[in-house]
């Protein structure tokens, strides 16, 4: 294991955010995102910070007095395997990242880590904006703001003058690869991300080569902003663990994905959002990237590539790339929705999995977290309605339940 983050190493006496763990037992529809599984009639208990018990009401017996009914569907807690809390969703990103200072940077991150409970997401997987992410952890992890659970990367790494460099940590040649990997170790990262296209592929095979294997003898997975076949088939080929975003692909490319297990974390909301003339006007979207936006939604052949691989066997992973232009750390529904539509996901219980379960799985978390069992992590929220009738009642959480803390 790499050596611990400096703020690792501090005393924390008494923690500024001090939420009980319940004991409670919550009653309602129970999706447990283990297969199909639902308990009409179900019930979830939570005891220190894990869950106790899961099953039929008629189990609990003479303790059946001490249901609190919910009057709605019990979900694990969500997932948002792709987002970047320092990003409002209203700014532009690269002034964002070159203007904003650390303190409006730790604001933006405090206010969406708030979203995001009242969202029902418990775990953002944050890819980056500058080092905010480290610093919104740290406040998480000692307890100094209330916020979910973050897996970070800390600065994604670019090839200097790369895509999106303003936000991002450059380097040029294998050494300033392997340098720049080290110093996200040092300061906590989770995980590495690097950009490797944007028009062009980016990174020498040389450099490409150096940033994953520094990644890995770190005992870190990498992942990879890859968005067309080239770029998908480049990274797979050298070694990455997670392809973001995804686009085009070949049946070659495919067949690479599936042999190396390669899931892809899909973001289609920011396209989605902005074509939605109605929201996109008060974000100040121009008329033709509006109408750009409504050819790309409507043109479903160009996310063909997605489509088959889901079909072929590619994990299919929920990601809304928050904090992009018209993207808020909220937009959970019409990413599912949309998901659904195009068929990455078989329907709107695959695309529950896909944010609880199979997202648990892409981060190691499989045995922790992403179902409702007994001896899981107690992160659990309360949805109004039923979402697989209707994937629109994600949209009002009524509990978010995170290590069995309410946070909501």
């Amino acid at each position: 294991m790499p050596e611990q983050a400096p703020w690792r190493f501090q005393k924390v006496i008494k923690p500024m955010v001090d939420i009980p763990k319940e004991h409670i037992v919550l009653g309602g529809l129970v999706l447990t995102c283990q297969g199909n599984e639902a308990i009409p009639n179900g019930f979830v208990e939570i005891q220190d910070g894990l869950i106790k018990a899961v099953g039929s009401v008629d189990e609990l017996g003479s303790r059946e007095s001490e249901l609190v009914d919910t009057g709605g569907t019990l979900l694990p807690g969500l997932f948002n395997s792709h987002a970047h809390l320092a990003w409002d969703g209203v700014h532009d990103l690269a002034r964002q990242s070159l203007d904003d200072s650390p303190e409006i940077s730790a604001y933006k991150s405090a206010g969406n880590m708030l979203v995001s409970l009242r969202s029902g997401v418990t775990t953002v997987r944050d890819l980056g904006m500058n080092t905010a992410n480290l610093h919104a952890k740290q406040a998480v992890e000692q307890n100094i703001f209330p916020g979910p659970r973050l897996l970070v990367t800390g600065e994604a790494i670019v090839q200097t003058g790369g895509h999106t460099y303003w936000c991002c940590r450059e380097a040029s040649g294998p050494d300033e690869m392997r340098r720049a990997v080290r110093d996200q170790v040092r300061a906590g990262a989770d995980l590495i991300k690097i950009m490797a296209c944007h028009d062009t592929l980016e990174f020498t095979d040389e450099e490409l080569t150096a940033v994953i294997d520094e990644s890995h003898r770190n005992g870190l997975p990498i992942t990879a902003h890859a968005t067309y076949n080239d770029a998908i088939n480049r990274v797979a080929q050298f070694g990455i663990d997670v392809v973001e975003h995804g686009g085009s692909m070949t049946t070659e490319t495919i067949d690479l994905l599936v042999a190396k297990g390669i899931p892809v974390v899909t973001t289609f909301a920011p396209v989605l959002m902005q074509s939605r003339p109605e929201i996109a006007r008060r974000f100040d979207i121009p008329e033709w990237k509006i109408e750009e936006r409504q050819r790309a939604v409507s043109d479903t052949s160009r996310y063909q590539g997605l489509v088959d691989a889901a079909a072929a066997g590619v994990t299919i992973v929920f990601g809304t790339d928050a904090g992009s232009p018209v993207v808020g750390h909220d937009v959970i529904a019409p990413e599912m929705e949309f998901m659904v539509k195009l068929g990455v996901v078989p329907d709107n219980y695959a695309a529950l999995r896909s944010a609880t379960c199979s997202a648990a799985a892409l981060s190691g978390l499989e045995n922790e977290l992403g179902t409702l069992e007994a001896g899981r992590r107690a992160d659990v929220i309360v949805v109004d309605g039923d979402p697989r009738d209707d994937i629109h009642a994600m949209a009002t959480v009524k509990r978010t339940y995170r290590d069995g803390m309410r946070m909501v």
